[in-house]
């Protein structure tokens, strides 16, 4: 009896905890179900939570175009593959939607994203093994062109598909790629960031905001019939319109290649500019990169704004104006060129002759042979080195330009020491950038007012097109005055054109140039002083053109490059100088001022060809002796790359399009040519490399349409 007693009691006392605790959860989960919380957490917000899911919009980043609208940046559509794993997700399908075969489908896809099979199978079997519902191919399998999409899809591999992206996407490669710099995807976020040039200095502008989509769906990411779906629409960036023009950029970046892979300089820097406005026209250097694959850059500086050097004798310019304006300058006066001796403590100022110099003569011919000891008793007995410090600081030399450029530096005035004073007079000690000595000397060509450098013309709302900014002409300083503006062009074209000059080897056919050479010693990195030896300097030359009213103003340096035993330094620098001025000012229909010779090239009116019959076309410019490829085999012509009544060279290449048009053979055709020939057909185009065009991606005759895209690859020569 006492057994089933003490049992019963210790059933009971089961029964009463197995029932308080049977009370406790059904009156937790009457509850949770009462008030939907548990632990202070809503149920239905946390249900909500894990069925909600958030696909981001992302905004389209603005694009970058040069003055006259031709696209220079802008966002390329790519897409990466993906692999769907889950059997789950084939349910109720007519078809299978994840991968049936692993093997097969590593075989097929490994060639088309550049990975080894096995690659593929090791990537598709740890997937599966770690249960997950989808896996990626890592870099392999992103930005993936629209036609590689197109073949993988052509596969037909269950379970294979894509997500849509875009990547930044330069369609002139390393055209202006210091003043465009280049933008990237994160590879966390994949928002796409500007890191270098205009692309990061208007970052922000340029990227706009993005939007999302928001729904509710199931676990195989499908959405529920009642999804609650909220859309917010993204904004996209704002579109940039340049300064530059793609033209003379073209042919900038041409020339540069052709110096570059002739002469292997350690750097070039050229840069043009309108002295009238302040405009950027063209802009680049040597080393330089393509934003489309920036990778192994030997050089992330623009030089024309980042990197200081003692400029040499274009420093002169600056000095002769300050004496003039300053009153204290007699052209006519004479001096013991050679060799000035100011005292025992300073080092003798020696002439670029090695101090020889040209016995007595004027200041004027001093100028001219780009004297060291007339610069320096200009600035040590005439000016004063007070005055002329007022100067250098009214020309701007003492601070950045504020050119709308990102990672700009200024050159810096050493004037601690009267050593330092006199040679900066003729281009050593202190330290300018090209963009300084650009805008100083636009006090020259306009009438003694000094102008701001920018780059960017305006931005405009991408969505509307309305103008959110627009940048005018600034005059930023008047350092000197419209006379002794005047007197300085008559200098400087006594540089170029007069007995004696050093800057005859910038003489243009067409247009009367004015300028200034420099050659200017390098510091030796080893220990002081400076190199020695010939090639050992920064050859540079500052000149603008026609002479009466510059259009156009130019700065090329070309550092330590390769000389044959026939050559001097002004021979790279005056073949870049030459060939984009004179081109340049014709293209930009510059009239011309001055009579040209027997020898020179003979210019014609262009005729008025379009929607005549190819038959008379080409009578027409085999008369006149132009160099010309007619595109296809209709029999109208509906474009040239030549407008109705433009001036033009009778050995310049012209394209006439029909109304049938095919791919021509444009192997030996130069960049320039390559990029009008794209205008005209509407079609995408990749340039690799510079110079002339050695391989082409379409081949010869192919029926041309817009949906095409072109790739070329150039080489330095023809």
């Amino acid at each position: 009896m006492k057994k089933n007693k003490k049992t019963n009691i210790i059933a009971s006392f089961l029964m009463i905890i197995f029932l308080a605790l049977f009370l406790v959860l059904s009156g937790r989960f009457i509850y949770i179900q009462a008030t939907g919380e548990t632990n202070d957490v809503s149920l239905i917000e946390w249900a909500n939570e894990k069925r909600e899911t958030t696909i981001v919009l992302h905004a389209e980043r603005g694009e970058i175009y040069d003055h006259n609208g031709m696209t220079l940046a802008y966002n390329r559509p790519t897409y990466r593959v993906y692999a769907i794993l889950n059997p789950e997700y084939s349910k109720n399908q007519k078809s299978p939607k994840h991968v049936i075969d692993v093997e097969d489908t590593a075989e097929k896809l490994a060639p088309l994203i550049k990975m080894k099979p096995k690659e593929i199978l090791d990537v598709l079997e740890k997937g599966i093994e770690q249960e997950k519902f989808q896996v990626e191919f890592g870099r392999n399998g992103k930005n993936l062109s629209q036609q590689k999409m197109e073949e993988i899809k052509d596969l037909q591999l269950p379970g294979i598909n894509f997500i849509e992206d875009s990547i930044r996407y330069y369609p002139n490669g390393m055209f202006a790629s210091h003043i465009l710099g280049f933008a990237r995807n994160d590879e966390d976020t994949e928002e796409q960031i500007g890191i270098s040039g205009i692309e990061k200095e208007r970052n922000e502008l340029l990227s706009g905001t993005d939007g999302f989509i928001q729904y509710q769906r199931d676990k195989y990411d499908k959405k529920l019939l009642n999804p609650n779906e909220v859309i917010q629409k993204p904004e996209d960036g704002n579109n940039i319109y340049l300064t530059t023009d793609q033209k003379i950029q073209t042919l900038l970046e041409d020339v540069l290649s052709q110096v570059d892979d002739k002469y292997e300089p350690e750097r070039i820097t050229a840069v043009v500019m309108n002295p009238k406005t302040g405009e950027i026209i063209a802009m680049s250097n040597r080393p330089s990169f393509n934003p489309n694959n920036p990778d192994n850059v030997e050089n992330w500086y623009n030089d024309v704004i980042s990197t200081p050097f003692e400029p040499g004798s274009t420093a002169k310019i600056f000095t002769w104006a300050a004496a003039i304006e300053e009153g204290v300058y007699k052209g006519d006066e004479y001096f013991q060129s050679g060799k000035y001796v100011v005292n025992k403590k300073i080092d003798p100022i020696n002439d670029h002759n090695k101090g020889a110099g040209w016995g007595s003569i004027t200041y004027d011919e001093g100028f001219r042979r780009s004297s060291n000891v007339a610069a320096s008793k200009l600035v040590w007995e005439k000016l004063g080195t007070d005055t002329y410090l007022d100067y250098l600081i009214e020309f701007g030399f003492d601070e950045k330009t504020d050119i709308d450029l990102p990672n700009e530096v200024s050159g810096q005035i050493s004037f601690d020491w009267p050593s330092d004073k006199l040679r900066t007079a003729f281009g050593q000690s202190s330290t300018v950038t090209p963009i300084q000595q650009l805008k100083a000397a636009s006090a020259i060509a306009n009438n003694g007012k000094m102008v701001q450098p920018y780059v960017i013309k305006k931005i405009e709302n991408s969505a509307d097109g309305s103008v959110i900014e627009e940048n005018e002409p600034k005059i930023v300083g008047e350092p000197i005055s419209e006379d002794t503006a005047k007197q300085m062009i008559e200098l400087l074209d006594s540089v170029v054109n007069g007995e004696n000059g050093t800057g005859k080897p910038y003489r243009l056919d067409d247009y009367s140039v004015i300028g200034k050479t420099g050659t200017a010693q390098i510091p030796n990195p080893k220990g002081g002083g400076y190199m020695q030896g010939r090639e050992n300097n920064v050859f540079s030359f500052l000149g603008m053109a026609p002479k009466d009213d510059p259009q156009l103003m130019m700065h090329v340096s070309v550092k330590q490059p390769k000389l044959k035993s026939t050559e001097s330094g002004s021979t790279p620098v005056a073949f870049i100088f030459k060939n984009v001025m004179e081109n340049g000012l014709h293209y930009l229909n510059i009239e011309p001022d001055k009579e040209k010779s027997i020898q020179q090239i003979e210019t014609i009116q262009f005729p008025a060809i379009i929607d005549k019959d190819i038959a008379s076309t080409e009578k027409l410019l085999k008369e006149i002796g132009t160099d010309y490829t007619v595109i296809g085999k209709g029999k109208k012509v509906v474009s040239a790359n030549i407008e109705e009544g433009s001036t033009i060279s009778s050995n310049q290449r012209i394209i006439v399009l029909t109304d049938k048009p095919e791919m021509p053979n444009v192997k030996g055709w130069s960049g320039r040519d390559i990029l009008s020939l794209a205008d005209m057909l509407e079609i995408e185009v990749e340039v690799k490399g510079n110079g002339f065009v050695k391989k082409q991606s379409i081949k010869e005759g192919t029926k041309l349409d817009k949906n095409m895209k072109l790739s070329v690859e150039l080489t330095s020569t023809p």
